[in-house]
């Protein structure tokens, strides 16, 4: 008698499928994991392969050179960036493009990579070399991308000059706009005045602010009395921990009405009295 052949269950198929898939990819991240390794038992591996930053930001890798030959030497780094891309290979904070490394030993060395300004969100990756010889050890780094952190300060019109009258307060508006294209938050203005001069901001803090949106700030300027006429300076920042932008204005003093007709009263006493001294005792 011809015994039935047994068709699998589907559940066992699928389990059985699971499991393989999870060995390959144990497998795969385990080989991308380990220092890529030289003929000559030499590693360059990373702490973190893979960062995330602003465009604006720098990317700071830890890594380890090892050198596993029987004999000292000298490995310059190179390493093949998109243009506008800058990198720094820094040890013990000294920026170098080569070292030595004797033999079993090893040497931590940061990297440093600054993405171009034009560069678009996404993944890139940092292809690095440590050659020395004809024996070349070579280890992937990934710089992801996220955006642009800007932000900039001015006024509705563009204008960065004002007239302002000594002993009196005046009120500007400032406009704070995000020009990248990331949010940003926790904004805060501050200002550099001359000497005995007071801002204030309403709002001094802006909580959050879209990629192209801007705020509108009052600011209140109040200057002190007896200011002498002429031209001053003042700074004024917006700023939080990601990016910052400053306006230099140029504030024009000058004298108050009323503090000028006092000036003419006192000039035209004064000649009024020395007219008065000379017609009584001029001709003594």
């Amino acid at each position: 008698m011809l015994s039935r052949l047994s068709t699998p269950p589907l559940s066992v198929l699928r389990r059985t499928t699971l499991v393989f898939v999870s060995i390959i990819t144990f497998v795969h991240v385990r080989a991308q994991q380990s220092p890529p390794q030289s003929k000559s038992g030499s590693s360059f591996s990373a702490k973190l392969i893979n960062i995330e930053a602003a465009t604006n930001e720098t990317f700071r890798y830890s890594t380890t050179l090892r050198n596993g030959s029987d004999a000292a030497h000298v490995y310059d780094l190179q390493t093949n960036l998109p243009a506008g891309w800058i990198i720094a290979f820094k040890v013990e904070s000294s920026q170098v493009t080569s070292i030595n490394i004797d033999r079993g030993k090893s040497q931590d060395i940061s990297v440093e990579v600054n993405a171009s300004p034009e560069a678009r969100p996404g993944k890139y990756k940092i292809p690095i070399h440590a050659i020395t010889g004809k024996d070349t050890i070579a280890l992937t780094l990934e710089a992801v991308v996220k955006g642009t952190y800007s932000l900039s300060l001015t006024t509705p019109t563009g204008r960065l000059s004002e007239e302002v009258t000594s002993g009196s307060q005046k009120q500007l508006q400032l406009v704070v706009k995000n020009s990248g294209t990331l949010s940003l938050n926790n904004i805060n203005l501050s200002s550099q005045l001359p000497a005995g001069w007071e801002a204030t901001f309403e709002p001094s803090n802006i909580n959050d602010i879209k990629p192209s949106n801007s705020r509108n700030v009052i600011l209140t300027l109040k200057v002190p009395d007896k200011t002498l006429a002429g031209d001053y300076a003042a700074t004024f920042t917006a700023s939080n921990s990601s990016t910052n932008s400053q306006v230099a204005f140029r504030l024009a003093v000058k004298t108050s009405l009323l503090a000028g007709w006092i000036g003419m009263v006192v000039i035209l006493l004064a000649v009024g009295i020395v007219y008065y001294l000379i017609r009584k005792y001029g001709r003594r």
